[in-house]
């Protein structure tokens, strides 16, 4: 196992396990309640497919799907579900930047004061982290909440970059990949912090659930690469049958399209859509969202008619021509069994020249 592959992917795993641990905490001290850190155990799960990783992948990915980074989901998931629902109970008077200046200046000047006389330093370290663990408990609620999104999908993408790859994707595929989540993750985050913050909102239960529900199907899309790869398909099956030649050929961009209408832009224009219908909730973000979702769902359905009209066309095309459709993303083995036949008698031909008719008997003979 090469020493580098086994280094992102302990680094990575143990990056989740450090993330999730700081959500338990904060549903903890939000709380008050210890019992809340069994929620530390769902972190097993991701130690016990690290151990299996390394023993049968050797630390590398699988392919389509990221068995870390949906663990990570289900360990990070209901704290963040905890903390939004028990959102709001703490006064937030002072901004984000004056607790920390408070927290650098006063209190580590008042922890080196009275660690001064004790002669050992890691007395000294100790009650440094307990006080500024203690002032980050006193930091506003929402700043919290806020702060584990965020970094919850900045690490989703960063761990996904610096975990291993399998040999079914390329360099130039995972570029690919990172760079939609990026964008994907902007989405999602607008997406919660801007419905969620709305004062009607918070003041209904149910719909705080709905949107957390839409919110977590969002996110399942991180653990697929479907959005990039290309599904195998073989060459006798796609020529019979029209819908597989058609996945087969344009699988990425299938997938893209079904993302956009089932998993995010879809789910998100109906959530806004009854804020506004039936709440009667109007502001100048969610109106421009909500067309940016009408927007982003109308392209996509044009896109799939272009696939499709392209693709009929040259299916028709070649049938008229009497050719074999092969897709693309097959090995060239497999797309060379439908015109191996034809190269085989080509070459009997210019092996063994047909032989020449005998001449008729002259009239001398």
């Amino acid at each position: 196992m090469e020493l580098m592959v086994l280094l992102n992917a302990l680094v990575t795993r143990l990056l989740f396990v450090l993330h999730s641990l700081i959500g338990v905490w904060r549903v903890t001290a939000v709380k008050k309640e210890p019992k809340y850190w069994l929620l530390a155990l769902l972190n097993l799960l991701l130690c016990l497919e690290t151990g299996l990783t390394l023993k049968f992948k050797q630390g590398r990915g699988y392919k389509w799907f990221s068995p870390a980074i949906f663990l990570y989901l289900i360990c990070i998931v209901p704290s963040l579900w905890l903390l939004e629902i028990h959102h709001g109970t703490q006064y937030c008077g002072n901004e984000p930047g004056a607790v920390q200046v408070n927290v650098t200046n006063q209190d580590f000047n008042q922890s080196r004061d009275s660690s001064h006389g004790n002669e050992g330093t890691d007395h000294h370290i100790i009650q440094t982290a307990k006080v500024f663990v203690n002032q980050l408990s006193t930091i506003c609620e929402t700043v919290w909440t806020l702060a584990l999104h965020q970094t919850f999908l900045l690490l989703l993408v960063v761990g996904r970059w610096l975990l291993p790859i399998g040999v079914e994707i390329t360099r130039d595929q995972l570029s690919q990949l990172l760079l939609m989540f990026v964008g994907t993750a902007a989405d999602i985050l607008e997406f919660a912090s801007e419905t969620l913050d709305i004062e009607d909102v918070r003041k209904n239960y149910a719909l705080i659930n709905a949107i957390l529900a839409v919110w977590t199907w969002s996110m399942l899309q991180f653990p697929l690469d479907l959005a990039v790869q290309h599904i195998g398909c073989k060459a006798s099956a796609s020529a019979r049958r029209i819908p597989s030649l058609l996945l087969c050929r344009y699988s990425a961009e299938l997938w893209n399209i079904g993302v956009s209408l089932f998993i995010q832009d879809g789910p998100f224009f109906i959530v806004r859509s009854i804020l506004m219908g039936h709440f009667r909730i109007f502001n100048q973000m969610l109106v421009f969202f909500t067309a940016k979702n009408i927007l982003v769902v109308t392209l996509q359905l044009y896109r799939l008619a272009v696939i499709t009209l392209d693709f009929r066309a040259t299916v028709l095309q070649k049938s008229r021509k009497g050719e074999v459709c092969c897709c693309p993303c097959e090995p060239y083995e497999a797309r060379a069994r439908a015109t191996g036949h034809q190269e085989n008698e080509m070459k009997e031909f210019v092996a063994f020249p047909p032989k020449e008719e005998s001449q008729a008997p002259s009239e001398d003979h």
